[in-house]
C-alpha cells in the first residue's frame, strides 16, 4: 500500500493477514453453521481477497491517490455484499479502517470510516434483526480506535521527520564548520610560515646579500676583508641551512637548542655586530623566568627581524635588546639610533614603504595575548617594544587582569 505515512513491513503484513484470516473466518462459519447461502458467501469471500490483493500487488495503487480511491471503492462495494451474506463480514470493517485512514486524506478518511462504521452497524443489525446500543457499539469503538492509533503515528512520524531533517541540518552545518575551520587553520599555517621565512630565512638571505656586497666592494684591493665577509656570508648561508631543515621537521628555532632565550638573544647580539657595522649591545633585566617555547620563540623571532629592519634600512651606528622579567609579564625592547621613520606609513605589507616585518611581529605577539609598540621619529631612531604576559590573559573586567605598560587601555 502506499500510506500517507509509512507503516512497517511488519505492520503491513499484519494487516493483510488479518484481512485474510477474518475472510476464512467468515468462509468457515457459513460452512460449519450449514448457512443457506455458504456457497455464495465462500465466492464473495474468495472475490473480496482477490480484490484486495490488488492494492499490494499493483504499482498503480501505491503511487496515485486517485487509483488507490478506486480500488478502495472496488474493496468496499464486494465487502457490502458479503456483509449483506454473513454477519461475520462486519469483523472485516477493523481492518479496512486502517486501511483508509492510511491511504485517503486527512479529511476523507475519517469520512470513509463513518461510512464504513455505519454499514456494519446497519448490516449487523439487519443480520440479529435489531437495533441495540450494543450492536453500535462495536464498529463505532473501532473506527474510534483505528483514528487515534493512526493519527497518533501520524504524529509520531511527522515528529520523527522533523528530528531527522534537524539531525541532516546539523550534520551539514557541523560539516561547514569542519571545513570552515579546515580553512581557517589553513589559513593561520600559511600566516605562521609566512612570518617563520621572513624572520628566519628571508632575513638571513638578506644579511647574507649585504655580506656579499660589502666583499665586493672590498675585492680586488682589499682581499683580507673580502675574505672574511665572504666567510660571514658562508655562516650565515648555514645558519639558514639549519632553519630551513628545522621547518620541515616543525621543531623549535636552532637557537635555541640547549640554551636559553637571554643566551640567544646575546648571540643573535654577536653574530649581527660581527656580520655588520652596527654595535649591537644585549641587556637582561630581572630575575629569569620559564617561558613556554612558543613565546621564546616569538621573542626570539620578533628580535630577528627588528635587528634585520635595522640592518637593512635605519643606518644605525648602535642599537641595544633588552630583555625584561617583569612581576607578571616579559618584555623586549629593541631601540636604535638610526635615521627612523613614520610609524604610520608602516602599517601592513601594502602599506606604501613598509612591508611584512611589523605586522608579522603584530600577529606573533597577539596569537599569545601581547602586545607590540612602535615609537619612531624621522631622525631620532627607532624603539620597538614587545610584551608578553607569564600568565593567560584575565578578561578586560577582571582586577587581577596583568598590567601592559605598553596597552594604551590600561593607562590611567
Amino acid at each position: 500500500m502506499n500510506a500517507l505515512t509509512p507503516t512497517t513491513r511488519a505492520t503491513t503484513w499484519s494487516l493483510h493477514l488479518l484481512v485474510a484470516g477474518l475472510l476464512a473466518l467468515a468462509a468457515v462459519r457459513a460452512v460449519t453453521d450449514h448457512r443457506p447461502h455458504a456457497p455464495a458467501v465462500i465466492a464473495v469471500a474468495v472475490v473480496v481477497g482477490a480484490v484486495y490483493a490488488v492494492g499490494p500487488v499493483v504499482p498503480a495503487v501505491r503511487a496515485s491517490r486517485r487509483a488507490a480511491v478506486l480500488w478502495l471503492g472496488a474493496v468496499g462495494a464486494v465487502w457490502l455484499v458479503l456483509l449483506a451474506l454473513s454477519a461475520e463480514g462486519v469483523w472485516l470493517a477493523f481492518p479496512l479502517y486502517f486501511v483508509q485512514l492510511h491511504l485517503l486524506s486527512r479529511r476523507a478518511g475519517p469520512v470513509a470510516v463513518t461510512v464504513t462504521a455505519a454499514a456494519a452497524i446497519a448490516a449487523f443489525s439487519a443480520h440479529r434483526g435489531t437495533f441495540t446500543a450494543a450492536t453500535a457499539i462495536g464498529p463505532a469503538l473501532g473506527a474510534a480506535v483505528a483514528v487515534a492509533v493512526v493519527w497518533g503515528y501520524q504524529a509520531l512520524y511527522r515528529e520523527s521527520e522533523q528530528r531527522r531533517r534537524l539531525i541532516e541540518e546539523l550534520t551539514v552545518t557541523r560539516a561547514d564548520l569542519a571545513d570552515a575551520q579546515r580553512a581557517a587553520g589553513v589559513l593561520e599555517e600559511r600566516q605562521r610560515l609566512a612570518r617563520e621565512i621572513h624572520d628566519t630565512l628571508a632575513q638571513g638571505l638578506s644579511s647574507i646579500q649585504l655580506l656579499l656586497r660589502a666583499a665586493e666592494r672590498a675585492l680586488p684591493d682589499r682581499p683580507g676583508p673580502a675574505t672574511t665577509y665572504v666567510g660571514q656570508a658562508r655562516q650565515a648561508a648555514v645558519d639558514n641551512l639549519a632553519e630551513a631543515r628545522r621547518f620541515v621537521v616543525a621543531l623549535s628555532p636552532p637557537a635555541l637548542d640547549d640554551t636559553t632565550l637571554a643566551d640567544a638573544l646575546d648571540r643573535l647580539c654577536a653574530t649581527t655586530t660581527e656580520r655588520h657595522r652596527l654595535d649591537v649591545r644585549f641587556r637582561l633585566a630581572g630575575r629569569p623566568r620559564p617561558l613556554s617555547t612558543a613565546q621564546e620563540v616569538a621573542l626570539l623571532r620578533v628580535a630577528q627581524s627588528a635587528l634585520a629592519n635595522t640592518v637593512g634600512h635605519a643606518r644605525a651606528d648602535g642599537a641595544e635588546v633588552t630583555l625584561s622579567y617583569l612581576e607578571d609579564a616579559v618584555a623586549l625592547g629593541i631601540t636604535d639610533d638610526g635615521v627612523g621613520f613614520d610609524p604610520a606609513a608602516v602599517s601592513g605589507p601594502g602599506a606604501a614603504g613598509g612591508g611584512f616585518g611589523l605586522a608579522a611581529m603584530r600577529a606573533r605577539m597577539h596569537a599569545l595575548d601581547g602586545t607590540l609598540t612602535v615609537e619612531s621619529v624621522p631622525g631620532r631612531g627607532t624603539a620597538l617594544a614587545a610584551w608578553l604576559p607569564l600568565t593567560p590573559a584575565s578578561a578586560p573586567d577582571d582586577p587581577d587582569r596583568p598590567h601592559n605598560p605598553h596597552d594604551p587601555e590600561a593607562q590611567p
